[in-house]
């Protein structure tokens, strides 16, 4: 993804419908080993209790009764409710806060809140009304007059160091004698997940998931209802009693109307769903042994909200990414349940097969991962029957699209879709980005594997482009398109954790860009300034949204400058081979950082320690 600033999208949605239990189908292997014990292990949870604001005022402390309200003049994040505090215009001071347990078993605690500030204060430089969000005695930031925005904006903090404690998460809005300013906070969570005691080895699990889909979709295609299921293997020693499905794209709605409805679940017990409601606990009847396999079903309505957007609708034409459900990751860290965050990528899933039917009106156009055939279906309708192997995730889109098609000189089928308004001289510019593109990333990293390559275009999308296996999201631009065809490498074939460690897979592919353009990074790293001594090429996901302004300029910029530099010191000819071997070592597998620098380290007889101490690659 090219990330550009936040825009706030409308989103429309389904309510949850009740979730059943019914019996899992347990095939044991033909020789199955002791089972592991079960190491102790965090269970994930949101501590913050009426985090919405729907269900009155408990357990809130508000300093009058107007702070938590529906009244006219401002608006909800979500639902009706939201804290209104300060707004008066003369000397005032209104504050909200709540007492919170944060669990001492869990290594990663989040609070997260959306803010809106309006303020008639004219002044683009002087701080005149203030809001101090705190946690226990600590100040986590601080908004005034200045922050003014159009809608509501995401904060987060990192607060792990407040686990095994009680503390009060709380708001203090000052204003000065003059010119209101209004701060509005809503949807406050904190999610904590992430055992400090971690399962008895480091193997990822459920390994091999494999999903079946069927979706029907309603005449314009943005409702899509049906069936998944999931049939997934427990590849640990230690025993798998649930598994976790992440429903991404619930982040674009709320917990009382939520675009991803799951109902009927079958082969386990649906739990409580978490992390801002993307996360649902399913409970396996009995523990699933190394080498077990198991299969949870549950019916799926699908509510594509209005925007341009990764998931969202621009007029006739849908785009929807991270819609279908996928299991979430347990490894020597636990589950990994991070949440959502529109900067870049929360996302880290296996390899896994795809089969997915989408059933929608003829007038309609359906790019969609992997391989795609359309039949015939009933009263003017198609049904697309998409089928992707060793894929981490499923996209597709529909509209009436303008389609055009070509093959790569290395022979990978391209399909370029344009929403109206593209011209076709741009519809073909983008034709031929693409088949340079994907024949340039081969040539570096090994062959394209996965057949043809969708590449949908509007001009519209706030956040520039956005990767799926085999599916971008892209505007009009040689660059971007050429960057988002490089994470069908770093990303899609070879893997990582992208809330953990984003370098990961943007710093590759920007790297992976400038070498397919013949960009060299001559003397970029001369212009890099460190805004903090915290700040590092390999911080997190929840590091960079608490920093979201510095968030491009490291990961993209300072990254692809590090991966320069490194070329430098390796040699153009090493470094080529280091990457074209990493990616085969890697293939459809998971990177880390510290497996990228060991296999740097084992190219040349330099030591790299004061490469990565200089470039702030840790791991």
């Amino acid at each position: 993804m090219r990330p550009t600033p936040h825009k706030t999208l409308a989103a429309g949605a389904s309510a949850l419908a009740a979730l059943a239990v019914a019996a899992l189908c347990v095939t044991p292997a033909a020789a199955t080993p002791p089972r592991a014990p079960v190491a102790t292990a965090c269970t994930p949870t949101q501590v913050v209790a009426n985090g919405g604001l729907e269900s009155g005022t408990s357990p809130w402390n508000q300093s009058s009764t107007s702070v938590i309200t529906n009244r006219a003049g401002q608006s909800a994040h979500g639902g009706s409710y939201f804290a209104w505090l300060n707004g008066v215009g003369t000397t005032h001071t209104d504050t909200l806060s709540q007492s919170v347990s944060i669990p001492s078993g869990c290594s990663t605690a989040t609070l997260t809140f959306w803010l809106h500030v309006d303020t008639a204060e004219t002044t683009s430089s002087i701080t005149y009304d203030k809001l101090t969000a705190k946690i226990g005695t600590t100040t986590l930031a601080t908004y005034s007059n200045l922050d003014k925005n159009t809608g509501y904006a995401q904060k987060s903090f990192d607060v792990s160091a407040f686990a095994g404690q009680t503390v009060t998460v709380g708001f203090t809005g000052t204003e000065d004698s003059s010119l209101q300013t209004s701060f509005v906070v809503d949807d406050v969570a904190l999610a904590t997940s992430g055992g400090t005691v971690p399962p008895t080895d480091s193997t990822r699990t459920p390994a091999a998931p494999s999903y079946t889909v069927s979706l029907s979709s309603n005449t314009s295609g943005t409702g899509w209802t049906g069936h998944e299921s999931a049939s997934f293997t427990n590849a640990s020693a230690t025993a798998l009693s649930e598994v976790y499905l992440r429903l991404w794209d619930n982040y674009h709605g709320t917990c009382s109307a939520m675009p991803i409805a799951v109902s009927n679940v079958t082969g386990g017990t649906a739990g409580a769903l978490s992390v801002g409601c993307t996360a649902l606990k399913i409970d396996l009847p009995t523990p699933l042994d190394q080498g077990q396999t198991a299969t949870i079903g549950f019916d799926l309505g699908i509510t594509v909200p209005s925007g341009a957007d990764r998931f969202g609708y621009d007029g006739a034409f849908s785009f929807i990414g991270n819609a279908l459900p996928v299991l979430a990751v347990r490894d020597a860290a636990g589950w990994h349940l991070d949440p959502y965050t529109n900067n870049g990528e929360s996302f880290y899933s296996l390899a896994a097969d795809f089969k997915v039917t989408l059933d929608h009106p003829s007038t309609l156009l359906v790019p969609a991962t992997g391989a795609s055939v359309d039949t015939p279906g009933s009263n003017g309708r198609t049904v697309t029957t998409a089928t992707a192997s060793k894929v981490r995730d499923f996209a597709w889109a529909a509209g009436p699209f303008n389609k055009i098609s070509g093959t790569s000189t290395a022979g990978t089928p391209v399909n370029v879709y344009s929403v109206s308004g593209i011209s076709s001289a741009d519809s073909q510019s983008m034709l031929t980005t693409a088949k340079t593109a994907v024949d340039a990333h081969s040539a570096r990293f090994g062959s394209y594997p996965y057949g043809e390559l969708d590449a949908v275009i509007d001009n519209n999308f706030w956040f520039g482009g956005m990767e799926y296996p085999g599916f971008v999201l892209d505007l009009v631009s040689t660059t971007a398109l050429t960057h988002e065809i490089g994470h069908q490498w770093w990303y899609g074939i070879v893997g990582d954790d992208e809330y953990t460690s984003p370098w990961l897979d943007e710093a590759f592919t920007d790297y992976a860009t400038d070498l397919a353009l013949n960009k060299t990074g001559t003397n970029c790293w001369n212009n890099v300034a460190w805004a903090t001594s915290a700040e590092k090429i390999t911080n997190s996901m929840a590091y960079w949204d608490a920093h979201s302004s510095r968030y491009s300029t490291v990961i993209y910029g300072y990254g692809k400058c590090a991966l320069h530099d490194l070329r430098r010191v390796l040699g153009d000819s090493t470094m080529a081979k280091l990457l074209k071997d990493y990616a085969a070592a890697h293939w459809y597998g998971i990177s880390t950082t510290a497996e990228f620098k060991a296999a740097a380290q084992a190219a040349t007889v330099t030591d790299l320690t004061s490469f990565w101490t200089q470039h702030r690659i840790e791991g």
